[in-house]
């Protein structure tokens, strides 16, 4: 038995309570920190002695069959183990003298390999974990591989918590370090349990908060999951996710499963479904270039889609959202009233209500975690059990709500219907007027709309940064501004003999648009950030920072390094090489040179704009050459 690593826990508030929850994200979730691995389960758990005179545990109940065989594990292994290897029960028993029968909890866990492209899925590895909480330890006993029902002594180890003084550690030990026999996954290598795995432990351990939420992919076989996970991956490169193979093959479906992805977006996942076989197709309000590049075997339609009685899709299986914006809360809505047997996937990503933005209404939790209560809530109003869980994407919004069964019969469809109505309406804050919906012959923008105020977004994309405006509104409100800004400045700076630079005031961009005339505020609202946008816009004149505008001293700016030019005593130049600047560098002229009263702060070889026409180069940027073409 050797320590073949030890680290400090920076941080012992949390402890010991941390180490053990350290110790259950290495359980529960082994794959974020050994990239090898694709996850674990945790099959049984029992309550168990160890120590003379120690009785046997209580048995598994009926029907239980993976906690009998932890049970038939445990009794085998810890029969005799004192006489026959007392090396083992030194380190399962942990530091301390030997005394009373001492309780631990036994788990039976299977770690799962990640596969591999062009490599065999390999099998799933048992191991039977011994936690002693008093003793401040944890074991790990991998199981052979072959029959899967012998210990392997020589690939134990154990995670100990030691306090030493003041300060806490956490260590590694192996069993038999002379022939740990390193295969990556089970038993990883030495120098990794004691450098990597201890260092991210200690880490976990000082962490002051908790995600809270569940692993990912709880509601897949992990198995299945991660062998059709890299088939694909290695025939399409860029896999999005994986869908319900595994569910067709457990309910015995000849057939494979019809979809409908709404704002499919790039058109991917619908490429990488259909070419699996699966009929279906994708919707969106704009086509994208790539999606000429699938080929005709890929259904992508370009279309308006608009909640109502002509966007249903009675004989379809599912209907995704991923990442589907405004469309996301009324999916689970059209699939409700498309069938009795239409179920949905969403993967929410930006916040919407049925019609407009999301509005928060409660402060405690994040406006992600709010959001996604919002969306199960849709569901569950519309009759689904809906189940949560978490995809393995580049992503911080990765949390998927996917409804596969109903909690009402199909003879109530017609009053749980009335109740999605009302509910949908109250979310408007409108008074319950269940003949209004789901059809409203009436409404002008088309029969069978569900909600007239929705309306789907633009199938050109506007450009909404301020691009835009007409260059005199944005002139006229450059000058505004900056006049109200001079007018803050010091009014005794051009009294003094030594007159300075009036670098004007501050003002808060909310006082700054009360000072325009409504028409101007009109048409800035239209763009994206109004006003705010617009100065941002014009950097070289403006600082916007926290809700408040300033004039820009270029003199507080960080100046790209010039080399300047050493002249002689007789006025030639020594260095006849011209200097090298930076490429934008004197292609604008100086908005401060031209319109401030005292002019430019900077001379004119130090200011990286040109005062004056005579000062101009030519942009080397296209699009920055139309623009210096177009200037007056």
């Amino acid at each position: 038995m050797a320590e073949v690593g030890r680290v400090a826990v920076r941080d012992p508030a949390r402890l010991p309570g941390g180490f053990w929850a350290a110790v259950a994200v290495w359980l529960e979730r082994p794959q974020v920190a050994n990239k090898r691995l694709c996850g674990a389960r945790l099959e049984a758990r029992r309550s168990v002695a160890l120590g003379r005179g120690a009785g046997p545990g209580p048995t598994a109940a009926p029907g239980d069959a993976r906690g009998r065989d932890l049970e038939a594990l445990w009794a085998g292994f810890s029969r005799g183990l004192a006489g026959r290897c007392p090396a083992l029960l030194a380190l399962l028993a942990g530091p301390g003298p030997p005394a009373e029968p001492r309780q631990l909890q036994l788990l039976l866990r299977s770690v799962i390999p990640k596969a591999a492209p062009r490599l065999p899925l390999a099998a799933p590895r048992r191991e039977m974990v011994v936690q002693d909480v008093l003793g401040g330890c944890v074991t790990f006993i991998p199981l052979e591989a072959d029959g899967d029902s012998e210990v392997e002594p020589c690939s134990v180890y154990q995670l100990r918590l030691l306090r030493e003084g003041e300060q806490w550690f956490i260590s590694v030990l192996i069993f038999c370090p002379e022939k740990w026999p390193s295969d990556g996954v089970v038993c990883p290598s030495l120098a990794w349990l004691g450098g990597e795995l201890l260092a991210k432990l200690a880490r976990w351990s000082a962490e002051s908060k908790s995600s809270g939420g569940r692993g990912t992919l709880c509601l897949l076989p992990l198995v299945p999951y991660s062998r059709t996970y890299w088939r694909l991956k290695d025939k399409y490169r860029d896999l999005v996710k994986v869908l319900w193979e595994e569910e067709r093959t457990a309910q015995g479906l000849d057939t494979k499963q019809s979809f409908v992805d709404l704002g499919c977006g790039n058109g991917l996942l619908v490429h990488i479904l259909n070419t699996e076989g699966h009929p279906g197709r994708g919707i969106d309000v704009r086509r994208r270039k790539i999606w000429d590049l699938y080929g005709p075997q890929t259904r992508l339609e370009e279309a308006a889609i608009t909640p109502g009685d002509e966007m249903l899709f009675p004989g379809v299986d599912w209907l995704i959202g991923n990442h589907s914006d405004e469309l996301t809360p009324w999916i689970p809505v059209i699939a409700a009233r498309s069938s009795f047997h239409c179920r949905f996937f969403v993967l929410p990503c930006c916040f919407f209500d049925f019609v407009g933005r999301f509005r928060r209404r409660q402060s405690q939790r994040t406006q992600y975690r709010e959001y996604l209560d919002f969306v199960k809530e849709v569901g569950t109003v519309c009759g689904f059990h809906v189940e949560e869980d978490s995809l393995r994407i580049p992503s911080t919004k990765r949390v998927c709500l996917i409804g596969r069964a109903r909690t009402y019969p199909a003879s109530r469809e017609a009053a749980i219907d009335e109740q999605r109505t009302r509910y949908i309406r109250s979310r408007q804050e409108c008074p319950p007027d269940p003949t209004a919906l789901p059809s409203d012959p009436t409404d002008p923008q088309g029969p069978g709309r569900w909600l007239p105020a929705f309306s789907p977004r633009e199938q050109v994309e506007r450009v909404r940064n301020g691009a835009a405006l007409p260059r005199e509104l944005t002139e006229r409100v450059v000058l505004q501004v900056a006049r109200l800004l001079l007018a803050r400045g010091d009014p005794g700076a051009a009294l003094s003999r030594t007159p300075t630079w009036n670098a004007g005031g501050s003002l808060p961009l909310a006082e700054v648009a009360c000072e325009l005339d409504r028409e101007t505020r009109g048409q800035l609202r239209r763009e994206c950030g109004g006003l705010q946008t617009l100065l941002r816009n014009h950097h070289q004149v403006f600082a916007v920072r926290s809700g408040q505008v300033r004039l820009r001293d270029w003199r507080e700016e960080p100046l790209p390094e010039e080399e300047e030019e050493e002249e002689e005593e007789g006025g030639s130049v020594q260095n006849s090489r011209s200097r090298r600047l930076p490429s934008a560098r004197k292609t604008r002229l100086c908005w401060f040179f031209s319109h401030h009263p005292d002019g430019c702060v900077l001379p004119a070889p130090r200011c990286p704009f040109a005062h004056g026409p005579a000062e101009l180069r030519p942009a080397q940027d296209p699009r920055k050459r139309r623009q210096q073409q177009e200037a007056p």
